[in-house]
């Protein structure tokens, strides 16, 4: 019973630092958004623009920035919901992995996109599917496998994104972003190894399974 009360309350506090960032992140783009929406600031220009050294800065700042409300709310659910599953369910890893969603997406964008302003954090969200789904795929455990195929159930549609064609949408960013995810998966496949709960083993054992 005690066992299960601290476990109870590790998974709670998980949760709640799991929230922190993201939320904190979140608020980050709204304050920036309302401010750019009350004094007018053409804060499109801070975005990432290709090959320029003057679009290099935009690696750092175009993720904050968001051309309208519809482009805001869009984005808003899906970076929070991904964000806070990648720090809940890889919490040692998953600073890092955020870290180099961010810097590798916006580097390749700046590399080898078309040469306009790039803005939003819709590339950052295609980092982070990548990253869920394919660690399904390298990890093969139980619950890198249910992530990814919850992940594909929800958000399975946008894979269209990373099509040219779209006029205003940046399908490089989405591009580059599920490439980056799939780098990240790869490379972070080792860490936060999954541990089976006691009854996921005493099923197995029941089934004559054993490791």
């Amino acid at each position: 019973m005690q066992k299960e009360i601290n476990q109870t309350g590790f998974e709670l506090t998980k949760g709640k630092k799991s929230i922190l960032i993201p939320v904190a992140f979140i608020i980050i783009i709204w304050m920036l958004y309302i401010s750019q929406s009350t004094f007018n600031i053409p804060f499109a220009q801070y975005g990432i623009l290709p090959r320029k050294i003057s679009g290099i800065a935009g690696i750092l700042s175009s993720p904050l920035i968001h051309a309208d409300f519809t482009h805001l709310i869009s984005n808003t659910p899906a970076l929070l919901i991904l964000s806070i599953t990648v720090i809940y369910f890889y919490p040692n890893s998953s600073l890092k992995v955020l870290a180099l969603i961010y810097l590798l997406t916006g580097t390749l964008v700046w590399l080898f996109a078309r040469q306009v302003y790039h803005i939003g954090a819709s590339g950052i969200i295609y980092g982070l599917l990548g990253f869920l789904f394919f660690s399904g795929v390298f990890r093969r455990d139980n619950r890198s496998i249910a992530i990814a195929l919850l992940i594909t159930f929800i958000y399975g549609g946008l894979i269209w994104g990373v099509l040219p064609g779209m006029k205003g949408i940046s399908w490089e960013s989405h591009l580059f972003g599920g490439i980056s995810g799939i780098i990240i998966a790869f490379i972070f496949r080792k860490e936060d190894p999954y541990i089976k709960y006691d009854w996921e083993n005493e099923e197995e054992e029941k089934n004559g399974i054993v490791e």
